[in-house]
């Protein structure tokens, strides 16, 4: 199972057609990934699966359950990237967040270190 997490930041508008099985409509959204250098992913989700979309704003941070498939056509190749299912990341209330909960931060570190100079030639080295 492939997921990728990331902010919500754009929902591209619905798409719908007449094909030789029937109506299909699909609704692509831009997710943005949270690492060093972030990437724009354009994530595709077909049929009632665009419901659970709707419940998402601009700004939420969320995973997505997703499939990856490349086809030819022509000669040349292209890549589709479908989600299946999406989830709230670190929201209140979310019965599936208490996985992603944040940690709590470490207590601070505090050492201290008494060096004194010394001006003797010796050293305590073996070697």
């Amino acid at each position: 199972m492939l997921e990728i997490t990331g902010i919500l930041r754009q929902v591209l508008p619905l798409e719908s057609g007449q094909g030789r099985n029937g109506e299909w409509k699909k609704q692509s959204f831009i997710l943005e990934t949270q690492e060093q250098y972030p990437k724009s992913v354009c994530i595709t989700m077909w049929g009632d699966k665009i419901d659970r979309l709707q419940q998402f704003n601009s700004g939420d941070e969320i995973k997505a359950s997703i499939n990856i498939e490349s086809r030819e056509y022509n000669g040349r190749w292209y890549t589709d990237i479908k989600a299946w299912r999406l989830d709230a990341v670190n929201q209140a209330g979310n019965p599936g967040s208490s996985s992603n909960a944040p940690m709590p931060e470490p207590p601070p570190f505090e050492e201290t270190f008494n060096i004194q100079a010394d001006d003797s030639d010796q050293d305590d080295l073996p070697f």
